[in-house]
């Protein structure tokens, strides 16, 4: 047993609660683990004894004895118990099936408790890639067909993906015997790794071939053909299954997924499946009403503007908007009315909208109600 005080080992106050104790033991643990600090005799040293601290204190009997008698007071026999892996933190009573505090750390390690049972090496998928393609509203609306041009990964044909000059079949790693892991002893228990001399795919190339370098993949420029459906959005996503990096110990390859940003567009603003767009009119068509031309995805229609027509009034062509992607109907088309102010104006035009307004005004409420309106609240506001 350690010579020092228990709780100066964990570095927490005698009135520390259990909490307290196991976090401190937690983070001391990982601090002084073996596997993290390559062989360290002085780290081993800690680490044992930072487990034999725990042993005591993170059990309320031990602690109690401890806390009263001292060391005297604990048995050294009870950190053992029947399991045969004593003197670290619970690590005795289950051996790697129940080993308590211990085993959360090793979780953290090696990434759970099932990976540290394989054998073999892991069949993993390739990983993923990403391209950005920029299209134009139109071609949004309509759908489109086109060619990118990326690089990828191939099977290499020098080696025939062997990754071997003379084309021979990789052979098991005579350190691992094809596992890819490796045991290493770590203090009194082992733990498993990646084998350092095959990097975990449990095969060798004795003669690398010098076109892959052993890797049995070339990366090569290749055209793929990307079709873009009808209503995509901007944001979303195409996946191109299988055309992304290699799988690894025979996993499948990754995915390619071309993202979507539309350009901004000259004249429409999509929202989701609707187009909007801003018709400006002369205050003329607005007072008398009229027809116009207003633009469409597909080029121009006419639509009549009422009589009276304000400035935001918003008209709407139904259909005459997006595709929708999942829905297949089509969005609408809302027309913002602008009506325009007339500038650079001649002395006589000014002249006639003068003799214009003037008979305007002699029946103000008839020909400009909100205006007439407005007039009349603001005598109220300051009466």
């Amino acid at each position: 047993m350690s010579d020092r005080d228990y709780y100066e080992i964990l570095g927490v106050e005698k009135s520390a609660s259990a909490a307290d104790i196991k976090k401190a033991y937690r983070r001391l643990a990982m601090k002084y683990h073996p596997d993290r600090n390559g062989g360290d005799k002085e780290a081993e040293a800690k680490f044992k004894e930072i487990g034999e601290a725990y042993d005591v204190l993170g059990d309320e009997q031990k602690r109690a004895a401890y806390d009263r008698f001292g060391k005297a007071g604990v048995n050294p026999g009870a950190a053992g118990g029947a399991g045969g892996f004593g003197g670290f933190g619970g690590f005795g009573q289950g051996g790697f099936a129940d080993m308590g505090d211990l085993g959360d750390i090793f979780s953290e390690f090696f990434g759970g408790g099932a990976a540290r049972h394989q054998s073999g090496p892991r069949a993993m998928k390739g990983t993923d890639l990403r391209y950005d393609m920029e299209i134009t509203l139109e071609q949004a609306a309509k759908g489109h067909t086109t060619e990118i041009r990326v690089p990828v990964w191939e099977k290499c044909d020098t080696c025939d993906g062997t990754g071997s000059r003379s084309k021979a079949k990789p052979e098991p790693c005579p350190h691992c015997r094809g596992t890819g892991t490796i045991h290493v002893q770590q203090g009194f228990f082992a733990v498993k790794q990646t084998c350092p001399h095959c990097n975990g795919a449990g095969q060798k190339v004795k003669d690398p071939c010098p076109a892959c370098d052993g890797t049995g993949h070339k990366k090569v420029m290749k055209t793929l053909e990307v079709k873009i459906p009808a209503g995509i959005n901007n944001g979303q996503r195409i996946r191109l299954a299988g055309k992304g990096q290699p799988g690894v110990n025979g996993g499948p390859a990754g995915d390619l997924y071309v993202e979507i940003s539309i350009k901004p567009h000259d004249i429409f603003q999509r929202d989701g499946d609707d187009l909007h767009v801003e018709l400006p009119i002369s205050f003329v068509t607005a007072a008398l009403g009229g027809d116009v031309d207003v633009p469409v995805l597909e080029g121009e229609t006419r639509i009549t503007i009422p009589e009276g027509t304000q400035t935001g009034k918003i008209l709407r062509l139904r259909g005459k908007g997006m595709k929708g992607l999942r829905s297949g109907y089509m969005g609408d088309l809302y027309i913002h009315v602008t009506v325009e102010t007339p500038v650079n104006l001649s002395e006589k035009q000014k002249q006639l909208l003068r003799e214009f307004d003037n008979s305007v005004q002699k029946h103000a409420e008839k020909h400009s109600p909100k205006h007439q309106s407005f007039m009349d609240r603001m005598k109220n506001l300051f009466s």
